[in-house]
C-alpha cells in the first residue's frame, strides 16, 4: 500500500522548485545535497512520476511536479493554520467565525445558543448575519462565511450538513377567528381565509405555494410582511391568518389575541442543519462552534414541538403540533 506523502518531504520538494537548484535548496532546508537529492527520488519512486527535470536554466517541475507543487503549498498552509488555531486552543479558544442564517433559525434557538458558547469562549468573536438559504448557501461556498445554518431544502451539494433543530409549522390566527378552536388544520381548509404572507419569494412561501397549486387554489394574501414579529401582529390584528413556525411565533401569544393551530401536512415539521465547507477548508474554530450547537439541540432539550407551557412560555392557545 502507498505510503501517505508526508509534511517534510513537500516542503522540500517546494524548496527545490523555488530554488530551482538541489544545492541552494539543501542549504535552505540545512541539508546536505546527496540527502535532498536522493529524498526527491524516493519521492518520484513513491507516486510513480517524474517530478522534476534538469534544465540549461536550473531545476524545473514537470507537469505532474507542477500539480503537486500547487497541492503541496495549499496542504502546507492549512497545517500552518491549524499550527496557529491550536496554539490559539492552548490559551483558550480565540479568533473570529462567521455565521450566515435564516431568518427562522433566528427567530428561534440560534442566538441562545451562540450566547452561551460566547460564555464558554468569551475571546471567539462571532459574526451572525441574516440571509436567505440561497444566499447561505453561495457565502459558505464562497468562502465569505464559516458556517450556515438554515432549513435543509435548500440544495446543499458539494457542503458538509449535520443536523441542527426542528420546528413545526402551525396556523397563527386571532383568538376570534372562526378557526381558532380547531384542535389542527390542513392547508386546503386555511386556503378561503384571508391571510398574511411572511417573507415573500422565500422558502416557506415557495412551499406554501407549491401545495396550495396542488391543491388547484392559491392563497388569498391580504398583505405581506418581512417578518414574523410583523405577521403576529396583523395576525392578532384580525387582518387574516399566517402559516408560520410554532416557536417563532410562540412569543406573541402571551396577551391572549393570537391561537396557533397546528397545520395537519406531512410537510409542516422542518428540519434545520449546519453547513460548512469540507475539511480541511473549514477552520477548527468553525468546528467548535457547530459542535456546540449540535449538543444543545440534543434530544436532552425539550423538542422543537413541545407545547410552550412546557418551555418557560405562557399565554395564548399552543396546541402541540
Amino acid at each position: 500500500m502507498t505510503r501517505p506523502l508526508d509534511p517534510i518531504s513537500l516542503q522540500h520538494f517546494i524548496s527545490v522548485c523555488e530554488e530551482r537548484s538541489i544545492a541552494r535548496a539543501a542549504a535552505r532546508e540545512s541539508l546536505v545535497p546527496s540527502a535532498l537529492s536522493k529524498r526527491m527520488a524516493a519521492l518520484e519512486s513513491e507516486l510513480g512520476l517524474p517530478l522534476l527535470v534538469r534544465r540549461r536554466n536550473g531545476i524545473e517541475p514537470t507537469p505532474a511536479g507542477q500539480a503537486l507543487l500547487a497541492r503541496a503549498r495549499e496542504v502546507l498552509g492549512a497545517l500552518d493554520q491549524l499550527r496557529v488555531e491550536l496554539d490559539a486552543f492552548a490559551q483558550g479558544a480565540q479568533g473570529n467565525v462567521r455565521v450566515l442564517a435564516s431568518p427562522s433559525v433566528l427567530a428561534e434557538d440560534l442566538p441562545d445558543d451562540i450566547a452561551v458558547f460566547l460564555e464558554l469562549h468569551p475571546a471567539v468573536r462571532v459574526s451572525l448575519d441574516e440571509r436567505y438559504s440561497r444566499e447561505i448557501v453561495q457565502g459558505v461556498r464562497e468562502g465569505i462565511a464559516d458556517l450556515g445554518v438554515l432549513w435543509d431544502l435548500a440544495d446543499l451539494s458539494g457542503l458538509q450538513a449535520v443536523p441542527y433543530r426542528r420546528d413545526r409549522l402551525c396556523v397563527a390566527m386571532a383568538a376570534t377567528h372562526p378557526l381558532a378552536r380547531r384542535e389542527s388544520l390542513t392547508l386546503a381548509q386555511t386556503l378561503a381565509h384571508p391571510s398574511i404572507n411572511v417573507s415573500p419569494g422565500g422558502q416557506m412561501d415557495q412551499l406554501v405555494r407549491r401545495h396550495a397549486a396542488l391543491l388547484g387554489v392559491l392563497p388569498t394574501h391580504r398583505m405581506q410582511v418581512g417578518t414574523f414579529e410583523a405577521a403576529c401582529r396583523l395576525v392578532a390584528a384580525g387582518l387574516g391568518l399566517a402559516i408560520l413556525p410554532r416557536e417563532a411565533a410562540a412569543p406573541y401569544t402571551g396577551a391572549g389575541r393570537l391561537a396557533l393551530v397546528p397545520l395537519d401536512e406531512p410537510w409542516a415539521e422542518r428540519r434545520f442543519v449546519i453547513v460548512a465547507r469540507p475539511a480541511p477548508l473549514s477552520s477548527s474554530l468553525a468546528r467548535l462552534l457547530a459542535d456546540h450547537l449540535c449538543a444543545a439541540a440534543s434530544p436532552r432539550r425539550p423538542p422543537a414541538g413541545e407545547p410552550a407551557s412546557k418551555r418557560g412560555q405562557s399565554g395564548g392557545r399552543t396546541s402541540n403540533p
